[in-house]
This record gives structure tokens, C-alpha cells and sequence, in this order.
């Protein structure tokens, strides 16, 4: 649920930003911060919170998708940083034409759903931040892998992650740095 939110939490950004909500108008102790402050720390919420899931992920299980039996278990490596920039895109159209609190609550509500109940991916655009890079690896039984790592991948038959950790049975996340 927390790998979810934060892949999520972009969109109430957007939101109290297009709305210009400042900390001004909601706690009375900050008076006169300029409104990119507030814009600032709204930002920087999701930037912390996808820093604390990197570091709670280092006590996920552990795992290996290396090799099975001396040979290489992955047969393809694609590169997946640009397939999902189109979704975070409509995301953000999505926070900028909605006019109501209301509305962008239940619709932050269904996306965070269909999110969470499809576990099959968890693209934060705030790992690029973080160095991390995402790829979908191919086994040679032809299943597809979702990979979050910070090394750039290029060899299929080269890949070695010593501390490799299980998100869920499709998501792994390399802990090597």
C-alpha cells in the first residue's frame, strides 16, 4: 500500500499546486511564505516518502532471477523508464482538470485502487530521483518481470543481483548500489 501511494501521491500534488493551496491559508503559525515554499514542501512530502520505502525495501525477502542451472534464467532486457511517462502524464492532466477537492479525492481513491489490486507494477517516477532505472526482463519461459535497479542493464547473460528483493511474484527491487 505505501509503494502505491507514493507511485500515486504526484497527482494531490499537482493538485494543491493548480489550486494554489498554501500552508498560509492552512496553519496560521506560517504567514507570508511565498507560495512556491509551500509547493515546495508539497513536493518534497512524496520526494521523503518514496525515501523511506527504499529504505524499509531493503527488509523484503530476498530472491534470485539470475540463473537456473548455470544458464541465464533472463533471455531479453527491455528498457521501461519511458513506457510509463505517458500514465504519470494523464495523471497529471487528470489532477489539473479536476475543479473540486471532492472529486479529486474519489478519483485519487479509484486510481490508488486499480493501482494497489493490480500488484503487478509499482513505477514511481521519484526513484529516477534516487538513481534508479526500470526495466522488464523476459525469463526464457517467456513471464515478464518488472525490475527497479540502479545498474544499467545491457547483457542477459551478465546479470547478477547479490541483493536482489521480491516486491511481489512479478516485481523485484535490486538493493546493490
Amino acid at each position: 500500500m505505501f509503494l502505491t501511494f507514493n507511485a500515486t501521491s504526484l497527482i494531490l500534488v499537482v493538485y494543491l499546486v493548480k489550486t494554489q493551496k498554501v500552508l498560509n491559508a492552512l496553519w496560521c503559525p506560517f504567514t507570508n511564505l511565498p507560495h512556491f515554499i509551500s509547493y515546495l514542501i508539497y513536493f518534497l512530502i512524496p520526494v521523503l516518502l518514496t525515501f523511506l520505502s527504499l529504505h524499509i525495501s531493503k527488509y523484503l525477502a530476498n530472491d534470485s532471477i539470475e540463473k537456473e542451472n548455470g544458464v541465464s534464467a533472463i533471455k531479453e532486457i527491455e528498457q521501461a523508464n519511458n513506457a510509463y511517462l505517458p500514465s504519470y502524464l494523464g495523471y497529471f492532466f487528470v489532477a489539473l482538470s479536476v475543479p473540486y477537492c471532492d472529486t479529486l479525492i474519489f478519483v485519487f481513491a479509484i486510481l490508488f485502487l486499480f493501482t494497489f489490486l493490480s500488484q503487478t507494477l509499482y513505477f514511481n517516477p521519484l526513484f529516477l530521483l534516487f538513481r534508479y532505472h526500470f526495466y522488464y526482463l523476459t525469463t526464457a519461459n517467456n513471464i515478464k518481470i518488472f525490475l527497479i535497479t540502479r545498474k544499467k542493464l545491457k547483457d542477459p547473460g551478465k546479470l547478477n543481483f547479490p541483493k536482489l528483493k521480491r516486491i511481489n511474484d512479478f516485481t523485484f527491487i535490486d538493493k546493490e548500489k
